[in-house]
């Protein structure tokens, strides 16, 4: 299990970010402590935060005032609520909270069922609650929670990432956004491509595409990107997204900054020969499209083949899943073009190729040739096993990026916006005019209950 911990100075945004969940049912609050409760069990934001008005008025000079946790344990790991409840206690007890009112919310949007935890920290008399050693007492009160509750620990969990599996979008699955979203978000950090079409070919694996999109705003030319879902036969299956709503690495600005570096490190890239040499063999000895991508999956790479209405190729990118390199057909070599391919294919017109001259017994990354030869590594055994599309886009893609499945995208997004207004707020006024707006507002909830 993985304990986030929050630290900002809007308690009524972090209420209002959960309780929102709950009115969308996409959550539900498991549990209170200290918290005035309502006879019907229904809560408004302005309600949860009476319970807390004491301490924000009682407040001598902590900023950062309110506390945002989030547990999560393993998506494999079965949780009731009731479990839920007693890790929550125990969790803030621990850690010194176990005083405090807070609120524990339980979220159903994704499939890693997981809470949150919002509280302040500071207490009745306005002083700050410690948080030394924070991280480190947080660590042992999780490994604490995994022993009694038998649930994965987080440190096999970091031994064993193969048992991770990354799929592409479903779009019948639901949470399309946070799909895409994992996906787009990782692919830069573990692949090297030089265009928007190599880009393109590599989330094709992933069922999902994008589209320059551009326009003018307050007189001034602006571009972006919108990410949509695809279907299993690569055709369009659902809105698009646009790229802001996943971070700045999924924009164009970064994508563009991460062509140019993959374009200068891919120059004189020691593998282009070798994937140069295992495609022209496969275009040598095999007579079909079916047995030319088979023959290279073998050899872990994908082809992306794209096609016009007419079927004529247009389009020919090789991935290497070994280098994690992405190339198109004519950047490795003007016979291994598109035309080359649809003349093959469509025409049965063989290209005149020469035989490689060297063609090395595997792909590898390596610059020392004193190093023993070694067999690919496990992540990439579905290259070789799992079915493919009809278009030979792969069905499921195992394990290459640590970390993705699961996330909370939404989570993110909260916390970056919370960030932002922090730095905001910062120019407008100091902590001091801050915090007779939290008492006004603190004020104001009351009197209104009050009406109510």
């Amino acid at each position: 299990m993985i304990a986030k911990i929050g630290r900002s100075e809007n308690l009524y945004g972090a209420l209002a970010y959960n309780n929102l969940k709950v009115e969308n049912e996409n959550g539900k609050i498991l549990f209170t402590n200290k918290i005035i409760e309502r006879s019907n069990g229904a809560y408004t934001v302005a309600q949860l935060a009476q319970s807390f008005a004491p301490y924000l008025i009682a407040n001598r000079n902590t900023e950062k005032h309110t506390l945002h946790i989030s547990l999560n344990p393993d998506p494999k790991d079965k949780v009731s609520d009731d479990r839920f409840r007693q890790m929550a206690e125990q969790y803030m007890r621990e850690m010194g909270y176990g005083e405090q009112p807070f609120v524990v919310f339980k979220h159903t949007d994704i499939d890693r069922s997981h809470i949150h935890i919002v509280s302040v920290c500071v207490d009745e008399q306005g002083k700050k609650i410690s948080d030394k050693f924070e991280k480190m007492r947080s660590m042992n009160v999780c490994r604490e929670l995994e022993r009694q509750h038998g649930l994965i620990p987080a440190t096999d969990k970091e031994r064993t990432q193969n048992d991770k599996v990354f799929r592409p979008v479903d779009y019948k699955a639901g949470d399309v956004k946070s799909q895409i979203a994992s996906v787009v978000r990782h692919l830069p950090n573990y692949y090297k491509f030089q265009t928007l079409g190599e880009y393109n070919a590599l989330l094709s694996l992933f069922n999902v595409t994008t589209e320059k999109v551009q326009g003018e705003l307050q007189g001034q030319l602006r571009q972006g990107l919108l990410y949509i879902p695809l279907n299993e036969k690569g055709e369009r299956a659902g809105l698009p997204f646009k790229a802001s709503l996943f971070g700045k690495n999924a924009g164009l600005p970064a994508l563009e900054l991460h062509f140019a570096k993959c374009k200068e490190d891919l120059k004189d890239h020691p593998t282009k020969p070798t994937i140069k040499a295992v495609v022209t063999i496969a275009l040598q000895t095999t007579s079909d499209e079916q047995a030319f991508k088979k023959q290279l999956g073998e050899q872990g790479i994908n082809v992306v083949v794209r096609r016009n209405d007419t079927g004529r190729i247009y389009g020919m990118t090789f991935i290497d899943h070994n280098s994690k390199t992405v190339w198109n057909g004519s950047r490795l070599s003007k016979k291994l073009s598109a035309n080359a391919f649809n003349d093959y294919w469509n025409n049965n017109i063989k290209p005149d190729i020469k035989e490689p001259a060297i063609l090395q017994p595997k792909l590898s990354t390596s610059n020392d040739a004193d190093l023993p030869a070694e067999e690919p590594h496990h992540l990439f055994d579905f290259l070789n096993t799992t079915e493919k599309h009809e278009d030979g886009l792969i069905e499921a893609f195992g394990g290459l990026l640590p970390e993705a499945q699961g996330d909370d995208y939404e989570e993110q997004d909260f916390a970056n916006k919370m960030k932002k207004k922090k730095k905001e707020d910062c120019k407008r006024s100091d902590f001091g005019i801050k915090n007779l707006f939290l008492k006004r507002f603190i004020e104001l909830s009351l009197y209104n209950s009050e009406r109510i």
